[in-house]
């Protein structure tokens, strides 16, 4: 009799805990089906104002590393010399990748044979004055680099551009769930939440591809080629969460 007298409190109390939290959970379904959101997307565009370009060097198969390293050491400082002539400061350039690799090459009767050594050096360059860039390319080719390339264009500061894009994602967001409310025939209520997608991406140009002219000038002997920045995109999106009335 006593264990029948314990055991049934210790029902009603499971079956209040459970209406309890079905309650919650029906309170939540709730306030999800009496919000609504909406996305909009601001874009500005802005010439860039920074170009930057990989430029590297690959020497010939010598026939020892010492040689391969020489050879590509006195290149790959002559280049550097050129960029700070041009006022290129030190901390714009940056050495992204350096490789000496041994070459073989397949004989009918040897098999794989050794032919020598080979370097490869590349540096990332930071031309933050834009006129400069087919100097750039001009000096630096003039003094062994035989590999130049990967040039993008970027904006130093978008903090203000980010700013504008923002504010005009908002407002399309906002026009988009009026929209949607007036044709739906809802009353919107207040923004409950603001989200703003954080993708992390370097702005593109315009132009996919930098358009290169060859020009009548030419720097040391070389043909400066003409390089054109065209306009690099600025874009935020935003959610908005809406009460609906």
């Amino acid at each position: 009799m006593e264990k029948n007298q314990i055991i049934l409190p210790i029902v009603a109390i499971l079956i209040v805990a459970g209406i309890a939290a079905t309650a919650i959970v029906m309170n939540d379904r709730s306030n999800d089906q009496d919000r609504f959101t909406v996305n909009g997307s601001g874009v500005v565009y802005a010439k860039a104002d920074i170009a930057n370009i990989t430029v590297g060097l690959q020497t010939e198969t010598r026939k020892t590393a010492a040689e391969a390293t020489v050879e590509s050491t006195d290149k790959m400082n002559n280049i550097i010399t050129a960029l700070n002539n041009l006022g290129i400061e030190e901390k714009d350039v940056k050495t992204t990748n350096y490789n000496l690799s041994p070459i073989y090459s397949w004989l009918e009767n040897k098999g794989q044979v050794l032919q020598g050594y080979q370097v490869s050096q590349n540096v990332d360059v930071k031309v933050r004055d834009l006129s400069q860039i087919g100097d750039v390319i001009a000096k630096t080719t003039e003094q062994g680099a035989n590999q130049v390339g990967n040039i993008s264009f970027t904006i130093d500061d978008e903090y203000e551009l980010k700013n504008q894009a923002r504010e005009l994602a908002i407002t399309k967001a906002k026009e988009k769930a009026q929209m949607i409310a007036d044709q739906a025939g809802m009353k919107l209520g207040e923004v409950k939440g603001v989200y703003e997608v954080n993708s992390e991406y370097q702005p593109m140009p315009m132009y996919s591809n930098a358009k290169m002219e060859m020009s009548a000038d030419s720097v040391g002997g070389i043909v400066s080629p003409n390089i054109q920045s065209g306009q690099n995109e600025i874009r935020v999106e935003v959610s908005l969460s809406y009460e609906i009335k």
